[in-house]
């Protein structure tokens, strides 16, 4: 598998391995980034940072076919710190007045719709629906992503497309 070749190169030092690693999946980690970041400016910087990371602590990571979820767990923590510093959380909402032509994502009609949806629902909910569907996570990268049990992620998610679907359908349960 071409991924653990180049993870067990990196771990040796090679910094041209590491490179191609996250080159292989630079426009997952720049989505990733910019659902939690809100802007292209501060989404690159967590990359940066989580390069950083990366390169310092690759020789630690024990299996290497784990690389693409421990990398986006380590991006996802670098974007949480980067908003704890500023001591603002940046939400799906907050995108609406983001503006950029080169971000496809912001711009479709389905996007705008998601955002207007994920307004009722808590920040845990909105953040496990936004790793699972915009980001085709599986349950337990996102478990290992939020450091919570993967029957709460399936929870928030779960109660948070109920909450939607009773908002936006008109559904009751009395």
């Amino acid at each position: 598998m071409k991924v653990v070749r180049l993870v067990k190169k990196a771990k040796k030092g090679n910094k041209e391995a590491l490179l191609q690693l996250i080159m292989d999946q630079r426009d997952d980690y720049y989505r990733l980034a910019l659902t939690y970041m809100g802007n292209e400016n501060d989404a690159m910087d967590a990359m940066d940072e989580m390069i950083v990371r990366l390169y310092e602590n690759v020789h630690q990571l024990k299996k290497e076919a784990v690389f693409y979820s421990w990398s986006k767990t380590i991006l996802v923590n670098c974007c949480k710190q980067m908003l704890k510093k500023r001591q603002k959380i940046v939400f799906l909402d907050e995108w609406e007045s983001q503006e950029s032509v080169h971000d496809p994502y912001r711009q479709s009609e389905q996007q705008m719709e998601l955002q207007e949806m994920l307004k009722c629902v808590n920040e845990y909910q909105k953040e496990a629906i936004q790793l699972k569907y915009l980001h085709d996570l599986d349950y337990e990268t996102i478990a290992a992503i939020t450091n919570v049990a993967v029957g709460t992620v399936k929870s928030r998610v779960f109660q948070g497309l109920k909450k939607i679907r009773e908002e936006y359908r008109g559904e009751s349960h009395e």
